[in-house]
């Protein structure tokens, strides 16, 4: 956000922050996320450069298209362990994945 933006925003009385501060995130559970983030951002792009849709991944992977959906959403339903055993199904190697964890740290 620009700060002009900014400076606007708090002097009509609103209070600027991160994601973290609104929601009261400990650190561990802000970098929690944004991991959770990375590794479904990874697999949306496995998807793409593969020209899968949805639904072609979600059979690859035993899965529907709507629960599919939902893992490249980051949804709270997904877990991590999920997200990682599907990037593995879908080729993906433990380096690639691992490099994913490392740039979210």
């Amino acid at each position: 956000m620009d700060q002009n933006k900014k400076d606007r925003l708090e002097g009509a009385g609103w209070r600027v922050g991160t994601a973290e501060d609104f929601l009261e995130l400990t650190p561990e559970e802000a970098a929690f996320v944004e991991l959770k983030l990375a590794l479904a951002r990874f697999l949306r792009d496995v998807r793409v450069q593969q020209g899968w849709t949805q639904a072609q991944t979600a059979k690859r992977l035993g899965s529907s298209q709507s629960r599919f959906a939902k893992m490249e959403a980051a949804d709270a339903s997904v877990s991590v362990d999920l997200l990682v055993k599907s990037l593995l199904g879908l080729g993906a190697t433990r380096e690639q994945v691992g490099q994913v964890i490392a740039r979210a740290a």
